[in-house]
């Protein structure tokens, strides 16, 4: 069943039908209190259709599982994992509207152009056709033999399914979208006339400099009222924190130092002195019982080592050491334990797994794996031709594209132990069985050469940590803070921590889901979160968080709070403020200009206080002297010859324009080609602009905050 295993290790593409980017919200329905309104079994609905616990637990978990693969953090995954889930809702909905359906038949006929499969030459013969009865027969097998693996399939297939409808119905929907010759030849026209301009412009940063505007709430607001569509928010909260960091004293870096030391130099208490790191002749054991940091027993190259020694360890003899140096947030002793040549090593392998071994997806039995191994052990031995024959019974994926080649590997390489010792220990050409946690190997040893030198090092290492001194200074010093901000406004609280230069924040929109907190990453964000969305919580509350493990303290604020609908205008301020306020003063200068009727750029110019400029413009390239000006451009090519225009209002500022002349600079490409260049553009900006408008239009309805709050303790 090597195809559903593989399916299994590559989950990360079957995240849905956008790729959105990375804990687990499992919830246990039968604890619900049955009083509620909200059904525990539905987390929100699309349209009237309903996204249910297991669907939405199900898309976690395939989340967890990629950012598990790819050693990414398993939390704040809630939210993604929702977008995907209405996503796929309103792409299946508009599927259906068109009349489109997806039989069984054309999911398996689909399936080899789903992307998983498409790009990935191991689920394809020779000839290059799909081995989809291949694929049917490991999945069926699976769902008696191996239980789990079938149950990750059919979590994974309905993903695939979201997908293969998005392909369809884009498909069918950008099949429609042309470009007529007569479109085209104005595109060309657009893009190969230049108009030559004569402009004034008053500039808002400069007018703003002599006009102190200041944009108000409800100027943002107002614009917020302009684009709904863009500022539909979810619920969120206005979050302020000033964070009180644990940090080792100088005090708790000499205590350490000693503590290295003491172990270094004079030994251990169990040992009453005799034994310390410089004497001691089991320094692996040594370092298992007083280190921080574990024993590891590999040879290194110089570049793996630390900063202290990289330059030292070639002349060192064995055991000599180095130290105490400091290494980031360690205290370090090293001892050279040996040093060798790093030999490299090609070699080839076919594995032989069974069922419990580790990655396999094999149902035999360890016993038949062995049988069969020692079998072609003995074919392989009689002629060793018949290895590459043998590579067809091979566990590991695309085994017989690759030659069952593993590459160059040293004695450093994250290969299995067992398959490593056998590499050091048979010389070039030798074939022979090894077994490891994945199976058994038939492994040949290929080819030879020496390497450069590396070194087996034992590091004795001390973390410095806060003494309960200094976590007890921190909790007194977070704890005067919340005294003094309790009660007072969000600028107090900002102001008093900035005064005494504590480290804060204000990420103005957590959403409850969001799981972390911008320069925090602690374990504590999502508590703090839940805290901020309390139905107890009010505007101004505070409290105390501790961090686990490192002692740091959080002092939160709730700032504001924002429920669904249109964004408050405060929580956007940054985004909008530039826009905002270049409008109020785009007003301010037109009103000016209105006011004077001036009858030519030269005296608008004098009476605005700034100079007659010229500039060529295109519309496709609407660049006026460096500002990108698409307004100015469509009024360059709108106003008639020698004409002054009616003030424009600009990205960078409100002008005034009279077109000189237009000429043609005739650009290649012909008609066709161009046709087909828009027409492939206009496709993949539908597609993306579809479904925006879908989710846009959507009637969409979250309950996981009632059901969440209502079960704080799942």
């Amino acid at each position: 069943m090597a195809i559903l295993g593989e399916i299994r290790k590559r989950s990360w593409l079957l995240l849905g039908v956008i790729a959105l980017g990375l804990f687990a919200f499992l919830f246990n329905a039968d604890t619900f209190d049955k009083l509620f309104s909200k059904n525990p079994n539905v987390f929100g609905q699309v349209n009237g259709e309903d996204i249910t616990r297991d669907e939405y637990n199900d898309q976690l978990f395939i989340m967890q599982q990629q950012a598990q693969q790819q050693g990414q953090p398993t939390k704040g995954l809630e939210e993604q994992a929702w977008q995907i889930l209405v996503q796929s809702k309103l792409i299946k909905q508009q599927f259906e509207k068109t009349g489109l359906t997806l039989s069984d038949d054309t999911f398996w006929s689909q399936i080899q152009y789903d992307p998983i499969f498409a790009q990935n030459q191991q689920y394809f013969d020779e000839k290059g056709n799909f081995k989809v009865q291949q694929l049917k027969t490991d999945i069926e097998k699976s769902q008696a033999a191996q239980p789990e693996a079938y149950s990750f399939w059919l979590k994974n297939k309905k993903a695939i399914e979201y997908r293969m409808m998005a392909r369809m119905l884009f498909g069918n929907v950008t099949s429609g979208i042309t470009t007529s010759k007569k479109e085209a030849e104005l595109m060309v026209k657009f893009r190969d006339e230049m108009a030559n301009i004569d402009f004034v412009k008053v500039d808002y940063l400069e007018f703003s400099k002599k006009n102190n505007v200041k944009v108000t709430t409800q100027d943002l607001a107002d614009y917020i009222k302009l684009h709904p569509t863009r500022f539909k928010a979810t619920a969120s909260r206005n979050i302020a924190y000033a964070y009180f960091p644990a940090a080792p004293s100088a005090q708790d870096d000499a205590a350490t130092l000693n503590e290295i030391n003491k172990l270094f130099l004079k030994g251990t208490d169990a040992s009453n002195g005799a034994e310390n790191f410089q004497n001691t002749t089991n320094d692996s054991m040594f370092v298992e019982l007083n280190s921080d940091v574990p024993f590891i027993p590999q040879y290194v190259s110089p570049t793996q080592l630390p900063t202290e020694l990289k330059d030292k360890i070639a002349t060192a003899a064995i055991g000599q050491t180095f130290g105490p140096y400091k290494e980031q947030t360690l205290y370090v002793v090293s001892k050279l334990l040996d040093k060798k040549a790093s030999d490299s090593t090609l070699s080839k392998h076919i594995l032989i797994s069974y069922k419990g071994a580790e990655r396999s997806t094999a149902t035999r039995t360890k016993e038949a794996a062995k049988k069969t191994a020692d079998s072609l052990m003995a074919v392989i031995k009689a002629d060793p031709a018949k290895f590459a024959e043998g590579l067809k019974l091979s566990d590991e994926p695309n085994a017989v594209e690759r030659n069952g080649s593993v590459g160059w590997t040293t004695p450093e390489s994250q290969f299995a132990p067992g398959y490593l010792s056998f590499l050091a220990n048979n010389a070039k050409g030798s074939t022979g069985l090894q077994e490891t946690a994945f199976g058994y190997h038939i492994i040949n040893v290929e080819d030879k050469k020496s390497g450069a030198m590396t070194y087996k090092i034992a590091h004795l290492a001390k973390n410095i940590k806060a003494s309960d001194k200094t976590e007890n200074q921190v909790l007194t010093q977070a704890t005067r803070f919340i005294q003094q901000t309790q009660g007072k406004s969000f600028n107090q609280f900002k102001n008093l921590a900035e005064k005494n230069k504590y480290r804060f924040d204000n990420p103005k929109a957590v959403g409850r889901f969001q799981g972390t907190l911008p320069g925090i990453g602690s374990d504590k964000d999502a508590e703090v979160i839940a805290w901020a969305f309390d139905k107890k919580r009010e505007i101004g509350d505070t409290d105390i968080f501790t961090v686990e493990g490192t002692g740091d303290r959080i002092v939160a604020y709730v700032v504001g709070k924002q429920d669904e609908g249109l964004a408050d205008p405060e929580t956007v301020r940054d985004q909008i403020e530039p826009i905002v306020k270049n409008k109020v003063l785009a007003k301010k200068i037109l009103e000016k200009i209105n006011a004077g009727k001036y009858a030519s750029l030269d005296q608008a110019a004098k009476a605005l206080g700034t100079t007659k400029a010229s500039a060529t413009i295109n519309v496709f390239n609407p660049s006026v002297n460096g500002a990108m000006e698409p307004k100015v451009a469509g009024a360059a090519f709108g106003v008639a010859a020698n004409k002054l225009s009616q003030p424009i209002e600009g990205m960078t500022g409100v002008y005034l324009v009279v077109k000189k002349s237009v000429t043609t600079n005739k650009l290649p490409g012909d008609i066709k080609q161009i046709t087909e260049s828009i027409t492939q553009q206009n496709s993949q900006q539908f597609t993306g602009a579809l479904l925006k408008s879908l989710q846009d239009n959507a009637k969409i309805e979250d309950y996981r905050i009632d059901v969440w709050d209502r079960n704080p303790q799942q």
